[in-house]
């Protein structure tokens, strides 16, 4: 029984994710206020929960999508900041924990310019 768990609970890991897109975009075409905007930077992380969202398994937060996905990114393209233009991720608490029953699936995504 201790196995089927296990290998339940890796099978379904590898549902959880994160991903990052970018267009790199020109300064004349693009308008960003505080500097020269480098690039469109995206990032969504799907994250895995348990019992009502309280157990994380894999993480998926507005902290990790921003900042580990978003600001990195814009670093390694050479960006100063991040102008950030939205971000949204799937609500925990109240009503809402009902929908992490047993298993839930957070996603969390924001949309930001790279600025130089």
């Amino acid at each position: 029984m201790k196995k089927a768990i296990v290998s339940a609970i890796l099978a379904s890991s590898l549902v959880a994710c994160t991903s990052v897109e970018t267009a790199v975009v020109s300064g004349n075409e693009v308008a960003a206020t505080g500097g020269q905007p480098i690039a469109v930077v995206q990032g969504t992380a799907l994250g895995l929960t348990a019992i009502f969202h309280v157990i994380d398994l894999v993480q998926s937060d507005l902290d990790t999508v921003v900042n580990k996905l978003l600001v990195s990114e814009a670093k390694a393209m050479g960006g100063n900041k991040v102008q950030l233009l939205s971000a949204s991720t799937t609500p925990r608490h109240g009503i809402f924990a009902l929908t992490g029953l047993i298993i839930g699936f957070p996603m969390s995504q924001a949309t930001g310019v790279a600025v130089k």
